[in-house]
């Protein structure tokens, strides 16, 4: 007969058997993805474009979890997952003023792996590996050049950073993807993080969610429980990313209290037509629970100028939304600048004129309007 003092045991036991199911779950289909450049070769591309991936592939590292992989129409060149994550001949034109550094996270380095350039927040990279690498990563360099994993050792100046500026309320974790750590790792960054006072809150940016959703476990959320408040920025780029699998994480990660938004960057031949962009901005919302956050206009990323839009067609694209969207729906569209400067808003401004205490506003039907102010004293 089994005694009550025998179930917890039994209990733990089939947690652990649990959490080894989940990690071999994920940890198969990225095994069974590519890899490395030799894994191109299993790819339905044709010669030229398979010689030119290789050559690319070496630029810029491959890797595709299975799953991922398999929501590209290869009957389709251009593809939108596909275009996301194959190398291209494109690739291999850089243009003059394209840079290594885009948004000049190293200018703002005071120690290893961390940024801090606004006062209140800092980048932290605890690795520089990703589940998945996109084509169009503005850290592709350190990526590739550093491509280094997690060591408790090599963040401790990045800790002991944080401890000293008590103006930091915010730790962003970003690199490299942090979600491709191990929970143990996981939970180790964040009992470090919570242990000091004035960190309020973490916030993680990863394309798990999307790419590898499998990878989102029970025991990868409890890894991230703890004092702080999480927020969790996702990266989708097209509603075709929002499947079964990538639905289940979400509400993983919101059923554990975590607050969940979502940047995307607008990528020519992705989705750069305010159809696509609807239809992503209400799926993030109204299926996943996400919050469309920010519209990245596409930095000055070495080899991307084939996938960049000019300024006026973003602007254009998001004054298209605001009429299509609930506001809850919108992202911001933003740049951020070369030189370090942070992000800006470059959405199109709606006043026209102003006459004193009068302005002339366009309204979301592109019709002008007067309004005036009428304020009193107090």
């Amino acid at each position: 007969m089994t005694s009550h003092l025998d179930m917890p045991d039994a209990s733990m036991a089939a947690d652990e058997r649990r959490a080894h199911d989940d990690d071999a779950a994920w940890q198969d289909d990225v095994r069974a993805g590519v890899r490395h450049v030799r894994d191109l070769d299993s790819l339905p591309l044709s010669p030229a474009e398979r010689a030119a991936a290789q050559v690319a592939a070496t630029r810029h590292k491959v890797r595709i979890p299975k799953s991922y992989l398999d929501l590209i129409d290869w009957s389709d060149p251009a593809d939108p997952i596909r275009a996301q994550v194959i190398p291209s001949p494109e690739e291999l034109a850089e243009l003059e003023g394209e840079l290594d550094d885009p948004i000049a996270d190293y200018a703002f380095s005071p120690v290893p792996r961390l940024t801090h350039r606004h006062a209140d927040r800092v980048l932290l990279f605890p690795t520089y590996q990703c589940a998945v690498y996109c084509r169009f990563c503005f850290r592709k360099e350190s990526l590739t050049s550093i491509g280094r994993g997690f060591s408790r050792e090599a963040l401790e100046p990045a800790f002991a950073y944080i401890e000293a500026h008590p103006e930091i309320r915010e730790v962003i974790l970003t690199g490299g993807d942090p979600l491709s750590l191990p929970d143990k790792a996981l939970a180790e960054i964040r009992a470090r993080i919570e242990a000091v006072p004035h960190v309020r809150l973490l916030r993680i940016h990863t394309r798990v969610p999307v790419a590898l959703p499998s990878r989102v476990t029970s025991g990868l959320v409890r890894s991230l429980q703890g004092r702080l408040m999480v927020t969790v920025v996702t990266h989708f780029n097209h509603a075709r990313e929002i499947t079964d699998a990538a639905e289940q994480a979400c509400r993983a990660l919101r059923q554990g209290g975590f607050v969940l938004l979502n940047q995307s960057v607008l990528l020519k031949g992705v989705n750069d037509t305010v159809e696509v962009l609807e239809e992503l901005c209400r799926e993030l919302m109204y299926r996943l629970g996400v919050k469309p956050y920010y519209l990245h206009h596409g930095d000055l990323a070495r080899g991307m100028a084939h996938r960049r839009t000019t300024i006026a067609e973003g602007q254009a694209l998001v004054s298209a939304l605001r009429a299509r969207l609930s506001g809850i729906c919108n992202p911001v569209y933003v740049l951020d600048l070369p030189d370090g400067g942070g992000k800006v808003p470059l959405g199109a401004s709606y006043v026209e004129a102003q006459d004193g205490e009068t302005w002339r506003i366009r309204g979301q039907d592109g019709e002008l309007r007067t309004y005036t102010e009428l304020v009193g004293d107090l």
